[in-house]
């Protein structure tokens, strides 16, 4: 059986209708989902598959993302005996890399993240927060013009290296916005403010991590499999671990390529869990280590074949 890391996405990859095949054809989907429905108070059925405008805030959108995504890691599992090596997930996704590691159990999850979408839109309520992708500098030189801009006053930070040439900034969205012509002459192929109103991964969510501490204590348990932190691209195993590099993960930038690199040599493939294939996206342009996803029940057969080459 090959050597696998499983990997979770964050926000960004929802999408009205994700995990509805599972919903249809497995009865462990239909039992969690019903479970988090009644954890949560939230009509998971409908924020999942019927239009809404819900699943576009970040409260409802992290403990959906978290859902679907252990929905199909937990359908594996009942379907093949493989370990993992280690997990990790990128920004909301490490939380879901966690229930698979067995540091949450997923109804504490959906909990803690729901918790986790408030405590960020607090912090950022009224104060103008955006972000912004960019496409085509190199890491360096986004880092220094951001560094120079704070001298001068902006608030505008990296906070997702998601690959090379590919990074997305946190900040005001004023400042952001005001920085797209320096960005262009540097030789960015695009800058595109984001239409978010929460800057993730910088310092305007510090008033969160304070808040999202307590509940990290009460829900993580005290050892489970390797976790590979977005913020170190260490692998972890404790608690004590956890709490400091989640709370960290709030206020300190996404190195999703980074960890990549730093373990693709450890595993022959990595498997995606969730809706769509936005990380193995990512990993075409990060690693030649093939990546697998699984999205739906096709997906799942797909990827048992492909486990057991």
């Amino acid at each position: 059986m090959k050597k696998v890391a499983f990997i979770f996405p964050g926000q960004g990859s929802q999408k009205v209708g994700m995990g509805k095949d599972f919903f249809e054809n497995s009865e462990i989907a239909k039992e969690m989902i019903s479970n988090a429905s009644k954890r949560l108070g939230i009509n998971f059925e409908e924020l999942l598959f019927e239009e809404n405008d819900n699943l576009g805030k970040t409260e409802f959108t992290q403990p959906a993302i978290l859902l679907v995504s252990s929905i199909a890691n937990e359908i594996l599992k009942s379907q093949c005996e493989i370990k993992p090596e280690f997990v990790l997930g990128h920004s909301l996704g490490e939380f879901s890399a966690l229930v698979s590691a067995g540091a949450l159990d997923y109804l504490d999850a959906i909990e803690l993240v729901h918790k986790r979408g408030l405590f960020m839109n607090e912090a950022c309520a009224g104060g103008g927060a955006g972000m912004m992708a960019l496409v085509g500098l190199d890491d360096k030189i986004v880092e220094n013009i951001c560094e120079e801009q704070r001298e001068n006053g902006k608030q505008v930070w990296p906070a997702n290296y998601n690959m090379d040439g590919q990074l997305v900034l946190a900040g005001i969205k004023a400042d952001l916005e005001s920085l797209v012509d320096v960005f262009t002459e540097a030789g960015a192929k695009r800058a595109i403010v984001l239409d978010m109103s929460v800057a993730s991964h910088c310092e305007l969510l510090t008033s969160a991590v304070e808040n999202l501490r307590p509940y990290l204590d009460e829900y993580l348990k005290d050892e489970f499999l390797p976790v590979v932190s977005n913020v170190s691209t260490e692998k972890y195993t404790t608690k004590d671990e956890a709490i400091e590099l989640l709370s960290s993960q709030l206020i300190s930038p996404v190195k999703y390529k980074q960890s990549i690199k730093a373990i693709e040599d450890e595993v022959d493939m990595f498997i995606e869990f969730g809706n769509g294939i936005v990380l193995k996206g990512l990993n075409r342009k990060i690693t030649k280590k093939p990546t697998a996803n699984v999205s739906d029940m096709k997906t799942l057969e797909k990827v048992l074949g492909e486990i057991n080459d």
